[in-house]
């Protein structure tokens, strides 16, 4: 079997690969049985010297490939039909913008599989970018604290070499006596709580952050069930809020009143309750000045976040009480970062982490006759041209 590091085409261009060339050789001297070619790219952060070096062949045209390893969207025309392709294809939400992607892949007989939907039996993910995500997003949120009040001048992630060369932009800054809440238990979370914690910023529990006040900066981390409770009073269930979140509504401005910096790394279901609406920011005791959301959910959950930004220009203000988008450092204003491709503002860390969990989770599969079921989970097309049982769900979406 024969697999190909494409070339990604998609713009702006995205310099994160599946495998770096040193992860590429480990999975090559693993799986012997296996053959790794490499598509010429002049994007990619790795070069095509690195690949060579590394032993593998760096071709203009990889058709010959059964398997073709992406990572963002590939275009229609690129497409080669009758092949495996794995990338993330934002196409299982039903994302108008990519329904013309998911009609050719059925068209050209294409078995897709997206990075998304490599999960495990539970449904928790098994790949992505969440850590560097979390890991970006906390620092841009630091980046706008030291330029809106002039504290500090942290410089953009995109112009430093790796993560260690981030971590040590931070070791030269020294933070006011602000408290920050960090929502979520995931990946994303994982990584902002890491650059919270170089930083040697404390954590403390909710009860001590609703009620205390600091001379020092100090952080909490709040889950599901601190920012939500039970419509009736009774207690609440994390595991029965991810089936129905109905029965439940936000306790978030408890938080809010407390909070200076927020980052929103948790993710967001269905139906489930926003954290704070429009109204709720126009609140006298809605103190947040700051929000670095990570996740992202434009007009959702975080009612400021009323647009995506960019990695070059990473910072807006909002004006809860227009609800317009102003000056990041204008009076009265939440100062946003919402930048939705953070993890490519690290495509080297990123893509090392990334081929680790590639090598470890789908590779194997191939050549154990996939015996823990992540093939056969995450195939949302079939060569016949047909969604899988799992995927039918999408049949109205390309209708």
């Amino acid at each position: 079997m024969t697999f190909a590091i494409i070339k990604e085409r998609k713009n702006p261009p995205d310099r994160r690969v599946v495998f770096s060339p040193l992860k590429l050789k480990e999975a090559a001297a693993q799986f012997p049985e296996a053959k790794f070619i490499v598509e010429s790219s002049d994007v990619r952060i790795f070069n095509d010297e690195q690949y060579r070096d590394a032993g593998f062949e760096v071709k203009e045209d990889v058709s010959e490939a059964d398997v073709m390893l992406g990572v963002k969207e590939v275009p229609v025309e690129a497409l080669i039909p009758n092949k495996k392709y794995f990338y993330f294809s934002h196409t299982i939400k039903k994302q108008p913008y990519n329904r013309k992607l998911l009609v050719a892949m059925l068209e050209k007989n294409i078995e897709m599989y997206d990075h998304e939907t490599i999960v495990k039996q539970s449904g928790a993910r098994l790949i992505g970018f969440g850590r560097y995500a979390g890991l970006v997003g906390a620092y841009n949120g630091f980046r706008a604290l030291g330029i809106r009040d002039g504290l500090f001048n942290l410089p953009k992630v995109e112009n430093l070499p790796d993560l260690d060369a981030v971590k040590a932009q931070l070791d030269k800054i020294k933070l006011p006596a602000i408290k920050i809440l960090l929502t979520g238990t995931g990946k994303v979370a994982k990584g902002a709580k890491e650059i919270l914690d170089h930083l040697k910023i404390k954590q403390i529990s909710d009860a001590l952050y609703l009620t205390a006040t600091f001379t020092e900066p100090v952080y909490c981390i709040a889950d599901v069930m601190e920012y939500n409770k039970r419509k009736d009073g009774k207690v609440g269930d994390k595991f029965a809020f991810y089936k129905d979140p109905t029965p439940y509504e936000s306790n978030f401005m408890p938080y809010a009143a407390q909070t200076d910096y927020f980052i929103a790394g948790h993710f967001y279901g269905n139906n489930a309750p926003y954290l704070f609406t429009r109204d709720n920011a126009k609140q006298e005791d809605f103190k947040i000045n700051l929000i670095a959301d990570i996740s992202c959910d434009i007009d959702g959950p975080v009612a400021a976040t009323i647009k995506p930004s960019t990695i070059a220009d990473p910072f807006y203000g909002y004006d809860p009480q227009t609800e317009k988008e102003v000056a990041m450092d204008a009076k009265g204003a939440i100062t946003m970062m919402a930048v939705d491709n953070l993890p490519c503002e690290l495509p080297k860390d990123a893509s090392e982490g990334f081929g680790e969990m590639f090598l470890e989770n789908v590779i194997p599969a191939f050549f154990n006759n996939d015996e823990r079921g992540i093939l056969k989970r995450a195939k949302m097309t079939t060569k016949e041209g047909t969604l899988t049982e799992r995927f039918n769900y999408l049949k109205d979406y390309i209708a």
